[in-house]
């Protein structure tokens, strides 16, 4: 057994360096702004040109890269866009985030939930409840408000003003049809926003119930647009100080993860 298990490992390290070195000169044609003449890949890439054009020949044959007829500059060819589709579209973020909403409860007892964006608002599409939140639960399908939560928050920060501005006004006349309400300032918002940008993510105490806090934070997909909001909600005199700070960490690793896995650059995913 103990034979078995070393052969698998073994297996498991196995690589096909040839693929290994091609991808190097994948990576720079992602990279790169346009197509690039073969000299240029190779110094990025740090391989002899010689080298480079062999790969380059195979990848054209196979359309993962073409050659501008007019340049000779090479760029990444139409199955490498389709591959790049086709991922895409394999893509699910609910069921990407669910082991690390179920995950991110246990780790911190608080509720987690994740949030897409629809006409009127973020809605709750998948939630794990957590042991600190008694009674009080959110439930799925739920639209929160855009100006007073820590979700609404982070969609308002990440989102074009003309896409928000619909539900806004949706939000507004339904909130006014059940009791006046009164709009935030615009520069209040403006401001709120900024901060929420600057930090990577949004919090609020004592919006949704007035003993509880909650902490948002973006997820991105692979365009760095924002695909959905990761938010844990918790009991307002235990999120204080340090505490909010920790599972604020936690949250937002959370979310850059789940970015990753959508596509996003790491750099964007960690803004």
């Amino acid at each position: 057994m103990v034979q078995a298990a070393t052969g698998d490992t073994e297996q498991s390290r196995r690589r096909v360096q040839s693929i290994e070195v091609g991808f190097r000169v994948l990576r720079v044609l992602r990279m790169a702004e346009g197509p690039l003449p073969l000299r240029e890949i190779a110094g990025r890439a740090g391989m002899p040109p010689s080298k480079v054009h062999l790969y380059l020949v195979s990848f054209v044959r196979e359309a993962m890269a073409y050659q501008d007829p007019k340049t000779g500059h090479y760029g990444l060819g139409s199955f490498a866009i389709q591959l790049g589709l086709a991922a895409v579209r394999q893509l699910d973020v609910v069921e990407l985030a669910s082991d690390v909403i179920s995950d991110l409860r246990d780790r911190t007892d608080c509720a987690i939930y994740l949030s897409l964006w629809g006409d009127r608002g973020p809605c709750i599409v998948a939630k794990a409840d957590g042991s600190l939140q008694g009674a009080f639960s959110v439930r799925l399908g739920y639209i929160l408000p855009l100006t007073s939560t820590a979700t609404g928050l982070v969609f308002l920060a990440h989102l074009p003003e003309a896409e928000t501005e619909k539900a806004l006004g949706a939000q507004a006349a339904f909130e006014g049809a059940r009791k006046p309400a009164k709009r935030p300032a615009k520069a209040e918002v403006a401001a709120q926003l900024a901060e929420v940008r600057a930090k990577g993510f949004a919090s609020t105490v004592g919006m949704l119930h007035r003993n509880f806090a909650g902490v948002s934070a973006p997820i991105f997909d692979y365009s760095h647009q924002i695909a959905a909001a990761l938010t844990l909600l918790g009991p307002a005199e235990y999120m204080r100080d340090e505490k909010q700070e920790e599972l604020s960490k936690l949250l937002i690793e959370a979310a850059e993860g789940i970015s990753v896995r959508l596509g996003a650059p790491v750099a964007a995913a960690a803004e």
